[in-house]
């Protein structure tokens, strides 16, 4: 599948799309706390997209049974919201989730604490996240694809944790999950060259220990092979003339 150039008007259609979802994620953040379920997450999520005339992407995907992944602690992604599931202090919860804005799709996502958490955990999720940061610096036209994997990859080594290899990015617009696939980890080869119009969903899963991950009995929860935490931290690029644009992430929020 070649990847797809979006014209003026996809751009505009997928920029509010991006901005929608951020409205999604600010107000899910604020209701991390220690006592709240994971289905009441996906309830409130779900609540806020339709409250915008959008639709859930993720419900129903390939079956998946909820509006938002919730993913707590060891759990890396795709994690299935429960009533039975209560956070409680100390624990890291990550939470993706996507939208369709009149046929657009946009994708993000956040790893949150829940109350005070160790300093060992505060770093995974600041090094995640900033690696991300790292990647979109080879996020231009004229730069390649793999780029901006081995600039994730590069940082992420640097402070030793594993890199998730079996998840990785993707290309998105009428579809959730487009060409092209973007790796975390460093890759020999230099794949694509990006061109303006191109929209990328950039999403380093990070965890404390191995990257190695198993599959839970119930085929969507992937979690670490040691049982160590992961982190998550992913937005919605658009590849432009200049510099990357966030579509996902609001301007007061984003660092370089």
């Amino acid at each position: 599948m070649a990847v797809t150039i979006k014209s003026a008007r996809e751009i505009e259609l997928m920029r509010e799309s991006g901005r929608l979802l951020s409205i999604v994620h600010d107000e899910l953040g604020k209701a991390i706390r220690p006592g709240i379920s994971t289905k009441e997450i996906d309830t409130l999520g779900e609540k806020l997209i339709r409250s915008f005339g959008c639709t859930p992407n993720f419900l129903h995907y390939n079956g998946f049974p909820a509006s938002i992944c919730v993913s707590v602690n060891e759990e890396v992604v795709h994690g299935i919201p429960h009533a039975d599931r209560i956070l409680k202090e100390g624990d890291i919860v990550s939470l993706d989730a996507g939208l369709i804005y009149k046929g657009y799709h946009s994708d993000a996502a956040r790893t949150h604490a829940v109350g005070q958490i160790s300093p060992e955990a505060e770093k995974l999720i600041a090094v995640t996240r900033q690696s991300f940061f790292e990647g979109i610096k080879m996020a231009k036209a004229g730069y390649h694809l793999y780029d901006i994997s081995n600039a994730i990859a590069a940082y992420v080594t640097s402070y030793g944790y594993g890199i998730v290899r079996d998840l990785v990015g993707h290309g998105i617009g009428t579809e959730l999950h487009e060409a092209p696939q973007i790796p975390n980890f460093a890759q020999k080869r230099r794949g694509v060259r990006l061109q303006p119009g191109m929209t990328l969903a950039i999403e380093p899963m990070i965890n404390m220990g191995t990257g190695d991950v198993i599959w839970k009995k119930d085929h969507w929860t992937v979690v670490t092979a040691d049982g160590k935490y992961s982190a998550h931290y992913e937005n919605t690029v658009l590849i432009t003339e200049g510099e990357p644009e966030l579509l996902t992430l609001p301007a007061q929020d984003k660092q370089t």
